[in-house]
C-alpha cells in the first residue's frame, strides 16, 4: 500500500477533550520520564499500568530499542499574503535546496486552522524573505510545494524566525527545547518524533546498564495534522548499516526489537528484505503499514496515544491486533491517560 491510495477502514474511538495534554510534563512539575505508561501484551491480552521510569523492568537483556534521532525544526513561520492576510506556513518536508512541502494555515485567535480553498500564492516572510506556492502536493490539496527565498541557510533562518508547530490543544508557546528528544542529532523533522520524548539521559543509562541495546535511524517527519482518511506522505529516512546489523543480530539471538515510535516502524519496515532481514537504506519511503501488510522487522513498540481514526492506528493494529488495541485505548481513556506530544506513553509487547 502506498501513500495516496484510499485508506482502509480503521479503528476509532471518542477522545474526551480533557485528556489532550496542554503542556509538557515539566510544566506540571514532572520530569520527562515521569509520564504514565500503559503496557500491553499481545500474547496474553493483558494490560499493566505503569510509569515510563520503570521501562527497564519490562525489557530483557539483549532486547534492542531503535530510536529516531531526527531533530525538530522550528517549522512554523509567519507569512503575509499580498492582500495583507496574516497566515502561517508549516514547513513539512524538504524536497531540495530551495523547495519544500508546506501547509498554509489561517490565523485564528491564538492558534491556526487549515486553509480551505486555493491559498494565496505569493507570501512575504520575515525581513526580505518570501515563499511562492507552486502546486498542490498530494490528492487532498492541503499541502503545497513552495519555493523559499530566505537569503540565508534554512536552519539559520528558521532558528531566528521560526517556532515549533503548535496546535490548539497546547495553550501557550513553549521553546524549541521542549520539542526535542534528548538524543536528537540530525535536524529535519517538522514535528517532534514524540514517542521518544520521555527518554532522559538517566533513562538511557538504566537501559544500557540492564543490557538493553539502543540503535539509531533517522526519519524526518512531516506535519502530523492528517485528515482522518489521509495516509502518510513520503518522508526521507536513513537506516545505517550498523543498525541493520544490530536488528538482525537481535532477532538471530531470539531477542525482541522494540521501535520507539511510528517513524521507526516505518523506517525499519521500509528497509526489510524479502528474507525478513534488515539492510542499510538511504532514501525516501512511502511505506504505509496496516493490518493487511503487517510488520516483519519489529516485535513491539513504544508510542504515544493517537487521535481517533488517525492512520497511526492502522500501524498499531498491525502490531497489537484490533482487540488489544481497543482494550488498551478504552483503558487509557478510562484511566485518564494524556494524549499528544506532551502526553503519556504506550508500550506494546509480544
Amino acid at each position: 500500500m502506498r501513500a495516496g491510495t484510499t485508506a482502509p477502514e480503521r479503528y476509532t474511538y471518542d477522545l474526551p477533550e480533557a485528556l489532550e495534554a496542554s503542556e509538557p510534563p515539566e510544566g506540571r512539575g514532572l520530569t520527562r520520564d515521569a509520564v504514565r505508561m500503559l503496557v500491553s501484551y499481545r500474547g496474553t491480552g493483558s494490560i499493566v499500568p505503569s510509569s515510563f521510569v520503570f521501562l527497564p523492568r519490562f525489557l530483557d537483556p539483549g532486547d534492542l530499542l531503535v530510536i529516531n534521532t531526527s531533530g525538530t525544526l522550528p517549522a512554523a513561520v509567519d507569512a503575509v499574503a499580498d492582500d495583507g492576510t496574516a497566515m502561517v506556513i508549516h514547513l513539512s518536508t524538504r524536497l531540495d535546496r530551495a523547495r519544500w512541502v508546506v501547509e498554509p494555515r489561517r490565523v485564528v485567535g491564538r492558534t491556526t486552522e487549515r486553509w480551505t480553498g486555493p491559498p494565496p500564492r505569493h507570501l512575504r516572510l520575515a525581513g526580505t524573505a518570501s515563499a511562492t506556492l507552486e502546486e498542490p502536493y498530494g490528492e487532498r490539496g492541503r499541502l503545497w510545494t513552495a519555493r523559499l527565498e530566505l537569503g540565508a541557510r534554512t536552519l539559520s533562518w528558521l532558528a531566528t524566525h521560526g517556532r515549533p508547530i503548535r496546535y490548539g490543544y497546547v495553550e501557550r508557546p513553549w521553546p524549541i527545547e521542549m520539542y526535542q528528544n534528548v538524543y536528537a542529532t540530525t535536524p529535519g523533522s517538522a514535528e517532534m518524533p514524540s514517542a521518544g520524548r520521555p527518554f532522559t539521559p538517566e533513562a538511557v543509562t538504566r537501559l544500557v546498564a540492564k543490557g538493553v541495546g539502543v540503535a539509531p535511524v533517522v526519519l524526518h517527519t512531516g506535519v502530523a495534522s492528517l485528515e482522518a482518511d489521509e495516509l502518510p506522505y513520503p518522508e526521507r529516512m536513513t537506516v545505517p548499516a550498523s543498525t541493520a546489523e544490530w536488528v538482525n543480530s537481535a532477532h538471530r539471538g531470539g531477542h525482541r526489537v522494540i521501535a520507539v515510535g511510528t517513524t521507526v516502524v516505518r523506517a525499519l519496515e521500509t528497509a526489510v528484505g524479502e528474507d525478513g532481514t534488515i539492510g542499510a537504506y538511504d532514501g525516501w519511503t512511502d511505506r504505509v503499514i496496516s493490518p493487511d501488510n503487517g510488520v516483519r522487522a519489529v516485535d513491539g513498540m513504544i508510542t504515544g496515544w493517537h487521535e481517533p481514526a488517525s492512520s497511526h492506528l492502522m500501524m498499531l493494529e498491525a502490531i497489537a491486533g484490533r482487540g488489544l488495541l481497543r482494550t488498551s485505548y478504552e483503558a487509557a481513556v478510562t484511566q485518564g491517560y494524556r494524549w499528544h506530544e506532551f502526553g503519556d506513553t504506550h508500550l506494546i509487547l509480544p
